[in-house]
C-alpha cells in the first residue's frame, strides 16, 4: 500500500507510451541539421506548445530544466539582469528546501505563517520594501498540503509595482511560485494566477523524472545558470530531453484532464481517513484541517510517538507513508514546516504524512486503517 504520492508518483503507461520511440527509434540531436532530427526537434516543439497550452502561457515562456529544484534555482539566483545585486528575496518559513536555500543566498527575509501554513496578505505587504527583486510563495505545500492564496499575493505585488513607478523607483518586482505539487489537483493557468515565474515538476505529476520547467513571463529577464548550445532561449544549455518532455506534456494534459473528478475522488478518501485518525487514534492532531488545502495530504501527529520508526513498521507491513519532505528526512532533520507553524519537537517528532494519489482507492484505505492504528498503538506504548 503505497501513500506517499507527494514525494513521487508512478509514470502513467500512457506517458511511457509516449516517450518511448525517443529512446531509440527517434533518438536524433535535435539541433542536427538532416530531416530525421529536425522531425524530433519539430516534436519537441509541439510538447513545448501542448504544455504552454496547459497552463496557459506561450511556448517561449516554458524553459525545460532537469526537475523542479533546477528551475527554483534558475529563477531565484538568476534573475539578475538590470537589477541591484544587493536586492533581495521574500519567501516563507514553510517552503521546499530548494527554495529555502536558494532565497538565503540571495538576500532572504523569511515571512512567518500561522498555525496552519498560510501566509497573511498583509503581512507579506509589509515586507515588500523597495530593495526586494522577487517574492516567491509557494502554491501548494508538500507536508502539510495548505493552498496559498497567490490571486491575492499577486494583488499585492501589482500594488506595489504601481506604487515604485508612482515614486521613481526602478526595482522590478517579480512574483514566483513553485507549483510541482499542484498539477492534477489545484489551476495552474499562470494568467489566472498571476505569476511571473512558475516551477512544475513532471515526476509529481506521473511523468518521468528528472524534468521539469520554469515558466518565465515574456519580459522577465534571467541569466543562465551555465553557459553551452544555447538552448532553451540561452537559459538552459544542453541537449534536449526529448523523451522527457514527450512524458510529461502527455502526464500535464492528462493530469488537467482527470483534475476535476480526481479532486473530488481524492477528497472523499481525504475525509475518510482524516475522520478515522481524530475518533480511533489516541491523542492525534490533524495540521491540515484548512478548506484551502491540498485533496492528498493528510498530516497528523501524535505527540511522544517516534514517527521514523513507526514509518519503518508500517514498511514492514508492506504500508508506505513518510514523516514528511523526502529531503528532509533523508538529512535526518526535524522539518522545518512543522517547526514553522509552532509544533512543539515532540509533536513535529511524531508526525506522519500520508499522501494519496491516482492508485488509491477506498478498499486500500479500509485495509490501511487498523494497521496504522495498530502500529501507532504499538508504538505509544513503547515510548
Amino acid at each position: 500500500m503505497y501513500f506517499d504520492y507527494a514525494a513521487a508518483t508512478p509514470v502513467d503507461k500512457k506517458v511511457l507510451t509516449a516517450m518511448s520511440p525517443y529512446f531509440s527509434d527517434q533518438f536524433y540531436n535535435p539541433s542536427s541539421a538532416y530531416s530525421p532530427a529536425r522531425q524530433v526537434r519539430a516534436d519537441y516543439q509541439a510538447a513545448k506548445h501542448r504544455i504552454a497550452q496547459v497552463i496557459g502561457a506561450k511556448p517561449a515562456e516554458i524553459i525545460i530544466t532537469s526537475g523542479a529544484t533546477e528551475s527554483i534555482n534558475l529563477a531565484l539566483a538568476q534573475c539578475h539582469s538590470g537589477l541591484d545585486p544587493e536586492s533581495g528575496v521574500i519567501t516563507t518559513a514553510i517552503e521546499h528546501p530548494a527554495v529555502l536555500e536558494t532565497a538565503r543566498q540571495n538576500g532572504a527575509r523569511i515571512l512567518p505563517v500561522d498555525s496552519k501554513g498560510r501566509v497573511d496578505p498583509e503581512n507579506l505587504e509589509k515586507y515588500i520594501t523597495d530593495d526586494i527583486k522577487i517574492v516567491s510563495i509557494g502554491y501548494a505545500n508538500n507536508e502539510l498540503g495548505v493552498v496559498q492564496n497567490l490571486k491575492a499575493v499577486a494583488e499585492i505585488c501589482r500594488q506595489k509595482r504601481l506604487e515604485r513607478v508612482e515614486s521613481g523607483v526602478a526595482m522590478p518586482l517579480v512574483l514566483h511560485t513553485d507549483a510541482s505539487q499542484a498539477a492534477g489537483l489545484l489551476d495552474i493557468n499562470v494568467a489566472r494566477l498571476g505569476v511571473d515565474l512558475m516551477t512544475l515538476s513532471s515526476g509529481k505529476c506521473y511523468g518521468p523524472k528528472g524534468v521539469g520547467l520554469l515558466y518565465v513571463r515574456a519580459g522577465v529577464v534571467l541569466d543562465p545558470l551555465f553557459n553551452g548550445g544555447g538552448q532553451e532561449a540561452g537559459l538552459r544549455s544542453g541537449t534536449e530531453n526529448v523523451a522527457g518532455v514527450m512524458g510529461f506534456a502527455t502526464a500535464l494534459e492528462m493530469a488537467e484532464k482527470k483534475r476535476k473528478n480526481e479532486v473530488r475522488r481524492l477528497e472523499g478518501l481525504q475525509r475518510n481517513l482524516e475522520k478515522y485518525i481524530i475518533s480511533d487514534i489516541k491523542n492525534a492532531e490533524l495540521h491540515s484541517i484548512s478548506k484551502q488545502k491540498l485533496p492528498n495530504i493528510i498530516n497528523f501527529s501524535v505527540e511522544g510517538l517516534d514517527a521514523e520508526r513507526a514509518v519503518f513498521a508500517l514498511d514492514q507491513r508492506g504500508v508506505q507513508v513518510s514523516t514528511g519532505s523526502a529531503c528532509a528526512a533523508n538529512k535526518g532533520t526535524r522539518s522545518h514546516v512543522l517547526t514553522a507553524i509552532g509544533l512543539s519537537p515532540a509533536a513535529a517528532d511524531g508526525s506522519l504524512r500520508i499522501s494519496l494519489g491516482r492508485g488509491t482507492t477506498k478498499k486500500e484505505i479500509e485495509e490501511f486503517k487498523p494497521i496504522l492504528k495498530e502500529i501507532i498503538d504499538h508504538e505509544q506504548k513503547l515510548s
